[in-house]
């Protein structure tokens, strides 16, 4: 851990300058306590960095949380083991029915309700507080409930070290989430410009505790979490029903974790209650389970978080990219793509170049930065990767 400043410790060995006076600018901020912690995925971000873990008193800056609100990985280990697979064969068709059932890339929808338990989740998501809020702004949510989107967003079929299946899936609160968040992120700059209140970046602008405005972002928050949970199992659902399918066998599911990544709780740090914004960091409790993925095509991990107070009880989300989506396409080329995910079935497209792994920091480099952050329980390795473009 490195000491950048009284108020901002730092995990990341790989760290570069922009992205270090980024987090020194939030650092600096008036309610910041009792500092940031900076994680080993760290990378630049809009008003925050990426990987960081913010903790506030009286006020959260919406940007901190991110525009995908309660963005997060869930993970099922199955009964099934690479020797099924093997004699099973023909892992494209998997990989074809997934994408079947899940509607991929950003604007992609359901037409239509995929089944009785996703109505039911609709209704749980219909009952919160909330619900209009998140209606007025996307009429459509419902449809987007059990979607993946694009970027970074992905489902995949892996094996652990032991050969067990697990399918791992990463996507957030969808368009939705983006409008709310949005939204918020504005009436917050809006604010601050009306009290004549200097900010190191616009986008650290912030919402006041007792404020209306602070209320109503914190129930559209719970909401915009609520419906990315409930969409990461809605997916996870479809997933679980076209592995089945595809063996041919009512296969059980043995093991589940579930995780949040960018969102606003409640927690109490060095003596105070605060406002914990973990903006791409998981919640590394002691013995809470967690999950934090490599990039496509790379070995992701599943956690126990080891309770470290300096960090804030937090943990890196993922690799972290090292390379902007920009700065990958004119860096990296198709064969480069291509031998990266040699043995893996995937869709063969140029779309997804910005997604090499080569474009992200080593995950065995941030998995050594976050030794005493996580312990690791389990590592798997791809073996079908679904992604939207």
């Amino acid at each position: 851990m490195e000491q950048i400043s009284q108020r901002l410790l730092n995990w990341a060995s790989i760290l570069d300058p922009v992205t270090r006076e980024q987090a020194l600018r939030t650092s600096t901020m008036p309610f910041i306590y009792p500092h940031v912690a900076l994680m080993a995925d760290a990378h630049l971000g809009k008003g925050a960095t990426v990987g960081s873990v913010i903790p506030t008193i009286g006020a959260i800056i919406p940007a901190a949380v991110g525009v995908d609100i309660g963005c997060g990985m869930h993970a099922v280990r199955m009964a099934l083991t690479a020797d099924d697979v093997r004699r099973r064969g023909g892992l494209g068709s998997l990989r074809e029915l997934i994408e079947r059932r899940v509607p991929l890339s950003a604007g992609r929808y359901n037409k239509q309700m995929f089944s009785d338990e996703t109505r039911l989740r609709v209704t749980e998501l219909e009952d919160w507080d909330g619900a209009d809020s998140a209606t007025a702004i996307a009429p459509n949510w419902r449809l987007q409930l059990g979607s993946l989107g694009s970027g970074n967003h992905f489902i995949e079929v892996s094996l652990d070290e032991h050969d067990r299946v697990w399918l791992f899936l990463h996507s957030g609160s969808r368009g939705v989430g983006n409008k709310l968040a949005t939204r918020h992120i504005t009436i917050a700059q809006r604010e601050c410009a009306q009290r004549r209140i200097g900010l190191p970046d616009r986008d650290l602008a912030y919402l006041v505790e007792g404020e209306p405005q602070f209320d109503d972002y914190v129930r559209d928050l719970r909401w915009a979490q609520q419906f990315a949970l409930l969409n990461r199992q809605e997916m996870m659902h479809r997933v679980v029903e076209s592995l089945r399918d595809w063996y041919g066998e009512q296969v059980a599911a043995l093991e589940s974790v579930q995780c949040h990544h960018n969102y606003t709780a409640r927690e109490q740090h060095y003596g105070k209650d605060v406002w914990l914004s973990r903006k791409g960091a998981i919640d590394a409790h002691s013995g809470v389970p967690g999950l934090i993925p490599g990039s496509m095509g790379t070995r992701s991990y599943v956690v126990v978080g080891k309770g470290n107070e300096q960090a804030l009880h937090s943990s890196p989300h993922g690799a972290g990219r090292e390379f902007s989506r920009s700065a990958a396409r004119k860096r990296f080329t198709r064969a480069d793509l291509n031998a990266a995910m040699t043995g893996i079935e995937w869709r063969h497209t140029d779309a997804f170049l910005d997604e090499i792994p080569a474009a992200y920091k080593p995950i065995d480099q941030v998995m050594h930065d976050a030794a005493d952050l996580v312990e690791v329980q389990h590592t798997l390795r791809q073996i079908v990767n679904v992604k939207g473009d």
